[in-house]
């Protein structure tokens, strides 16, 4: 059986995982996260669900985790919504139980990592991904190779200043939440109906995020910005206003030479997760 590469996204509320053979994602398969129980019990969870892939001939196993990760090492260093799971020697425990490599990052260094080595940021050697859902993740990609900064910190602009609080609170879920008292894709139904004031919401949205992707300009000033997360699919709603807050870059030289653009993978975290087992075989093969 051709080598498989599994990957796995462990969130708050789900844990789903999915194998990479021949280029292709299959037999993707998801389970509700213990997030209330033991480090042990959620530890042996995650062991079992493993155990549903151990027929293939797994030649490494990555995993994204939505928080702070010491990569080398492969310690979770804290997760908010599992408050058992801090700093929790993941890798060592699934290398000891599995005999397999184990890669660990942060969910939006993965995502970052996914859409460059499988999706649209393929031609891309500077990008950077971000995930708008409940909060804001990101992930950058320089000269070709992930950086994630000292303990997968980096690309964390969801903590940056902005505003009264933060680019989270503007650039999320959060924001039509605590402006508007709805869900994002309630409001994208009233606003495509037509609704004035779900329409606002998602233009004042757009504006935001595009002061953030100046941040980010004025940073790192990437090729590209990659879109993911629930809230990319209402692209058309802030479409506008987003490009609109970019017009005010400093420097438009930069802005002629950058993009932005929508991962249009569906299973992205899972992507990106058994990238990080790729980019070290790639790595092992330059080395030697």
């Amino acid at each position: 059986m051709e080598k498989a590469i599994l990957g796995l996204d462990i969130g708050g509320t789900g844990i789903k995982g999915g194998v990479l053979i021949n280029g292709h994602l299959e037999d993707i398969r998801s389970i509700a996260t213990p997030a209330k129980e033991s480090k042990e019990f959620i530890l042996e969870t995650i062991a079992n669900f493993i155990e549903g892939y151990i027929s293939y001939d797994l030649m490494g196993i990555g995993v994204g985790i939505p928080g702070l990760v010491d990569v080398r090492e492969g310690i979770v260093l804290g997760l908010s919504n599992i408050p058992a799971f801090q700093h929790v020697e993941l890798k060592k425990f699934l290398t000891d139980r599995f005999s397999k490599p184990v890669f660990i990052n942060n969910d939006a260094n993965c995502f970052a990592s996914g859409v460059h080595k499988f999706g649209v940021g393929r031609k891309f050697n500077h990008l950077v991904g971000l995930t708008l859902g409940t909060g804001v993740g990101g992930g950058i990609v320089i000269n070709g190779h992930l950086y994630s900064g000292v303990n997968s910190a980096a690309g964390e602009w969801c903590s940056s200043p902005y505003l009264d609080y933060d680019f989270e609170h503007y650039c999320s879920g959060k924001f039509f939440e605590k402006y508007y008292h709805s869900k994002p894709k309630a409001l994208a139904k009233l606003a495509l109906a037509g609704d004035a004031t779900a329409i606002r919401a998602f233009d004042e949205f757009g504006h935001h995020l595009g002061e953030l992707v100046k941040h980010i300009l004025y940073a790192l000033a990437p090729e590209a910005v990659i879109l993911g997360g629930s809230i990319r699919k209402t692209y058309p709603l802030f479409k506008k206003a987003l490009f609109q807050s970019i017009s005010t870059f400093k420097y438009p030289t930069v802005i002629e030479r950058f993009e932005i653009l929508l991962s249009e993978m569906d299973e992205t975290a899972i992507h990106g997760a058994v990238a990080l087992v790729e980019l070290e075989k790639e790595n092992e093969v330059v080395n030697n």
